[in-house]
């Protein structure tokens, strides 16, 4: 009777840990999502805010137009200087068709190229996709900044880049992030996530759970110099 009590006292704290251990993990899910879901939505703010600087691209010259006209040469500088600084925090470079995907490409994209990495973008989207926006944000966010953080290792003075490609095949969502490294991987498993440390190894274990979760496909390539990361999520 004692062992059967003891071996139920083992099984009940078991299985509290257990519970425990899964609820912690929920609740870091959720926080998880309401946070990248907010950082969609500023991606979200901040590319129509470059979409806004175009379309006003008129009314801006004619107020500069205006003030030429009447000699307030200060006032067109002060003009110019004004929407310069403006400017450099809403740069849009990198279009794919999608608000949402293009917002969070030019915001680290360019924070990549500031940090001297050489980037080639080649992406094209439908306006709409059918893959939950935060399960996307989390994807893409990830991918970037492993391939940036990879980058930011080397000695600058080697060939730093960072290449990305997009599209949507035969109903589903493709992506390819590419980037130079100084890291020689022998073996693209668990083994290797397991024993990545830091942003880096949290940003694998996400990626993962994303493509796990849209019964994707990943496929990681390490060959002398650089490192890729393939991924097809089906689209409904």
């Amino acid at each position: 009777m004692i062992w059967i009590s003891i071996a139920g006292s083992i099984i009940i704290c078991g299985l509290f840990v257990f519970l425990n251990k899964r609820r912690n993990e929920k609740k870091y899910q959720n926080y998880e999502e309401k946070l990248v879901s907010s950082q969609w939505q500023e991606m979200n703010q901040l590319y129509l805010t470059m979409r806004g600087w175009r379309h006003d691209y008129h009314n801006h010259m004619q107020k500069i137009r205006a003030h030429l006209e009447m000699g307030e040469y200060a006032e067109v500088r002060r003009y110019i200087d004004l929407m310069e600084t403006e400017l450099d925090a809403v740069d849009i470079r990198y279009k794919t068709g999608n608000t949402g995907v293009d917002a969070m490409l030019n915001s680290k994209l360019t924070l990549a190229e500031r940090k001297g990495l050489r980037i080639k973008c080649d992406a094209e989207l439908p306006a709409h996709l059918s893959c939950n926006p935060v399960d996307l944000c989390v994807l893409i966010g990830n991918l970037i900044d492993n391939a940036i953080e990879a980058c930011e290792k080397m000695d600058p003075s080697r060939d730093r880049f960072v290449r990305i490609y997009m599209c949507v095949r035969k109903k589903q969502f493709y992506l390819s992030v590419s980037n130079a490294t100084g890291e020689t991987v022998r073996r693209l498993d668990q083994e290797y996530i397991t024993h990545k440390r830091g942003n880096h190894g949290n940003g694998l274990r996400r990626i993962n759970k994303v493509v796990e979760k849209n019964r994707g496909f990943i496929n990681r390539q390490n060959e002398p110099g650089v490192f890729a990361t393939e991924v097809m999520l089906p689209l409904e």
